[in-house]
């Protein structure tokens, strides 16, 4: 469980004895890069599109005994890698249904109790801005939240009114106070609801960065932004991605940049990482939980089913009001295996002694995320 988490869990119980609550964050135990020394400095793990095909339901189902649907095995092989982060931010991009009513492509209704393996996986966060976002409604809309919020993980980019929908998700995580924003590129051509406007946010530059600082002025000292956004099956990010990575990038009040990490989904592969005007932007994680994954042409694409975890240290400035900055960032290779119906983590496995196969399959993820010049910037693969 991620320092978050155990905080959350605290305050709550805190909120039944008082019925007041505060999220306050506490140092855990050191994950795998945890910073040494300023006990204010964090690190923060992400993941890709969780897209739960009925393949994908069938196998919960299975793993459950046949009595409900179990999501944590799946996810257990990088349980290690999210739980030992300070916080971690999943992407959930389908909403949920009820009472069995759950469906795959093209229009997707998962399992409630794909919350709860997220949360016992280490998971504190998660988007919900997709293109799925509106597949059921307002209705999907109000289950997937109360779902999350029923397993203590905390969501940005989606609302069930209109007052959710202008507070940034603010965390408190060991020495900082974290926003978390989320925005989609669009919603498969459904309107928004005409009484419900601010149902799912759109990704609009001048919005995003109005919320940015906004999320600033309400005592965030460091802005996540989580974009649904790129070309499917692209493995390099398209004109849109660099524009508009460019200018949130880019955009400073005071001096200080507004938003301190972009963290890309979508595209359905792993796509690069880079350091953009001295902010790191993750153009796409790839799939982290998916069913068999066909491109636009028809053909079966294990690039589907492949992906990566980002984890960056970030450590306190020097002087009060000044930015958090990257310390060390990394990324981790990982694979859903369609066979076993599992996540893996792939420099484990082949630490473990898997064979060619998955080694060429972390190879190839490995020269797709390095592909604009990360390393030269410090981006190194994590374990």
């Amino acid at each position: 469980m991620t320092a978050y988490r155990r905080a959350t869990v605290a305050a709550l119980a805190v909120l039944l004895l008082t019925a007041a609550c505060q999220y306050q964050g506490s140092p855990s135990r050191p994950g795998p890069s945890a910073p040494a020394g300023d006990p204010r400095a964090f690190t923060l793990v992400a993941s890709g599109d969780v897209l739960p095909h009925m393949s994908i339901i069938e196998k919960a189902y299975t793993d459950a005994g046949g009595d409900g649907y179990d999501f944590r095995p799946m996810l257990a092989g990088v349980k290690p890698v999210v739980s030992g982060a300070d916080l971690a931010i999943c992407h959930m991009e389908t909403v949920y249904g009820a009472d069995g009513n759950y469906s795959g492509y093209p229009t997707f209704k998962s399992p409630p109790q794909v919350a709860e393996g997220l949360a016992d996986t280490g998971y504190d966060a998660c988007s919900t801005a997709s293109n799925h976002t509106l597949d059921d409604g307002a209705a999907g809309i109000h289950r997937t939240l109360d779902a999350l919020d029923r397993a203590g993980v905390r969501h940005a980019g989606s609302a069930r009114t209109a007052e959710e929908a202008r507070s940034p998700t603010l965390m408190r995580v060991r020495g900082a106070q974290v926003a978390h924003l989320a925005y989609t590129y669009g919603t498969n051509g459904i309107p928004l609801p005409v009484d419900r406007p601010w149902a799912v946010n759109l990704i609009d530059r001048e919005r995003i960065l109005a919320d940015a600082r906004a999320a600033r002025q309400a005592g965030a000292e460091v802005v996540v932004v989580s974009l649904h956004w790129g070309t499917e099956w692209q493995d390099a990010p398209d004109a849109q991605q660099l524009s508009l990575g460019e200018e949130l990038t880019a955009a400073a009040t005071h001096g200080r940049p507004d938003i301190d990490l972009i963290l890309g989904t979508h595209a359905h592969v792993p796509q690069a990482y880079e350091k953009v005007n001295g902010t790191w932007v993750v153009y796409g994680m790839g799939d982290q939980i998916a069913g068999t994954m066909y491109n636009h042409s028809g053909a079966v694409d294990p690039r589907g089913n492949q992906g990566t975890l980002a984890r960056f240290t970030f450590a306190p400035p020097a002087r009060e009001g000044g930015r958090w900055t990257v310390t060390k960032a990394e990324f981790v290779p990982q694979w859903f295996d369609l066979g076993s119906g599992r996540v893996v983590d792939l420099n484990s496995a082949i630490t473990s002694g898997a064979g060619a196969d998955i080694t060429s399959v972390r190879d190839r993820i490995r020269d797709v995320v390095l592909s604009r010049g990360a390393a030269q910037d410090g981006l190194v693969m994590g374990r």
